[in-house]
């Protein structure tokens, strides 16, 4: 149980748990700096977002405000004289201009020379003298009967709703533009003590709780949207750093990939024209053909140097295989092939070499199988490096079964089981590898490349079917090779009608007894 406080250990999880975590904590290191060099307790890019929406809201509505202060400036003139209500329409829309003046102005100035805080500090000031100012003509001294009454809280609701609604973005802003209004208003209900005013005075305090809730809410969406945006265009950095350094590994890799075919193939004629030769002396060498040898360890030395040279030619040939079949230049050369047939004479082949190692080596074959259409080289090569591998990592005494037969499906297969030692389940994804070898045979005193069991899969992959190793420690491995019942070649039916004549159009048809008679007479006369 992980102590509290205490940071996890990233070395302990996979990679990708780790670098998930990494991200996290690269991401919440960084907002906790931002918060900290924040002003607001938000990032000092948001700060920017926040008040460029103020100031558009603020530029887009200005019209509006235009109509309601003039409106409201006729309206009240009506009970508070026209030189009141002129010089209160005057200062609001001075009010009104500063603040449009001033948001023109943030708009204007880049970001790199915007000081939020300072910012943030004048739009709040001008909204306090603008709710100032609605306050004033709000409370003229009058004496307030029933329709002033309504009127002053239905101005209140109006002005207090289009401040909150243009101030969301900032919910000091809002709060200076319309609690004055709200306390002026609920203080004159208040003190003129009756129920009615009493209920006039709490609609209008929860009125501005209204808004002042709505107006938190609407600044809080405005923020998700500014953090969902900031993770957004975070997320495609990321993808596009991510695109550019998997387009560079790729370019690298097919470089490499061009570099390794063009070596594979200067390296096939290179290795190969000293091998012939080594080959054909060393054999010439271990047969005495030009007469015995005066020293005898020299015809041994001469079967070493032939029996290596065979060894290197095919992991010469195997290494090329693989390296034509990972280009996918690899074509296969398909035709009508028996799989019974191939799988007996690479028993035949290998049996030798068992019968030495004292395995005994077991057939079950299906009758009467069909041909397959496929590979023969191929085919054979798989059923090789198999035995090969079976008869390598069975004990003496072991046994080997091989089987063919149809699958469920209508296809067939090929199964190579041994009674050796067995691979490790977390090993078979390293067996199939190329260069892969698994503990028994680093252990072996048979090692070889690694190359067998990938290229047998790879040539399966070719051929559409299907490569499945089972194995258990101390108790031995299994092979099945599978192949679809569309390569298996069935057999068609016999033709139960006539062939059509292939006389061309105008010509007799002639009996068989003219035919027969004509063809006994001489192409050439005597004198011609």
């Amino acid at each position: 149980m992980p102590i509290p406080g205490e940071q996890p250990d990233l070395t302990a999880l996979p990679p990708e748990t780790s670098a998930v975590k990494r991200r996290l904590a690269a991401q919440h290191v960084r907002e906790a700096r931002d918060r900290l060099t924040s002003t607001s307790g938000t990032r000092p890019a948001f700060d920017y977002e926040l008040l460029r929406q103020y100031a558009q809201n603020r530029l887009s509505a200005s019209l509006v405000i235009l109509l309601l202060v003039a409106t409201i400036g006729f309206l009240s003139s009506l009970w508070t004289g026209a030189l009141t209500a002129g010089a209160w329409t005057a200062a609001v829309l001075v009010i009104h201009a500063v603040i449009i003046t001033k948001c023109r102005q943030f708009l204007e100035l880049p970001m790199s020379e915007v000081s939020a805080h300072a910012w943030r500090v004048r739009f709040i000031m001008l909204d306090l003298f603008y709710g100032l100012a609605w306050m004033f003509i709000l409370i003229h001294p009058i004496g307030l009967d029933e329709t002033s009454g309504t009127f002053m809280l239905f101005v209140m609701l109006l002005v207090v709703a289009v401040s909150s609604m243009l101030a969301s973005s900032l919910p000091m802003a809002s709060f200076a533009a319309t609690f004055p209004i709200t306390a002026a208003i609920t203080l004159n209900f208040v003190l003129q003590g009756t129920l009615r005013d009493y209920i006039l005075a709490g609609m209008a305090a929860s009125a501005q709780g209204y808004f002042a809730v709505l107006a938190y809410r609407l600044y809080s969406t405005t923020l998700a949207t500014l953090e969902a945006r900031a993770e957004k265009d975070a997320l495609i950095g990321e993808l596009e750093q991510a695109k550019a350094i998997s387009d560079e590994a790729r370019r690298r890799a097919e470089a490499a990939n061009i570099s390794k075919s063009r070596f594979l193939a200067q390296m096939s004629h290179e290795l190969r024209t000293p091998l012939n030769a080594i080959l054909g002396f060393s054999e010439v060498m271990k047969t005495e053909v030009f007469g015995a040898h005066a020293v005898p360890a020299y015809k041994e030395y001469s079967a070493d140097i032939h029996n290596s040279g065979v060894h290197l030619l095919g992991l010469i040939n195997e290494i090329l295989d693989l390296s034509r079949i990972e280009a996918g230049r690899y074509e296969l050369n398909e035709e009508s092939v028996s799989l019974v047939g191939i799988v007996e004479d690479c028993h035949h082949l290998l049996k030798l070499r068992a019968t030495s190692r004292g395995i005994t080596m077991h057939e079950v074959f299906e009758p009467s199988m069909p041909r397959l259409w496929a590979d023969e080289r191929a085919i054979r090569q798989i059923c090789l490096n198999l035995l090969s591998n079976a008869i390598k990592f069975t004990p003496q005494g072991g046994e080997i079964w091989l089987k063919v037969g149809w699958t469920a499906s209508g296809g067939q297969y090929m199964s190579v089981k041994d009674t050796g030692a067995g691979i490790p389940e977390e090993e078979i994804p390293i067996v199939l590898a190329s260069f892969g070898q698994g503990s028994n045979s680093i252990k072996s005193a048979e090692q070889g490349a690694g190359l067998g069991l990938p290229i047998a899969k790879s040539l399966v992959d070719l051929h559409g079917g299907t490569f499945v190793l089972r194995s258990k420690l101390r108790i031995g491995t299994e092979v099945v090779v599978t192949f679809p019942p569309e390569r298996v070649v069935a057999a068609m039916a016999p033709m139960t009608e006539p062939a059509p004549s292939i006389t061309p159009p105008g010509e007799p048809v002639l009996s068989p007894e003219e035919r027969s008679r004509l063809s006994r007479r001489p192409l050439f006369r005597a004198g011609t």
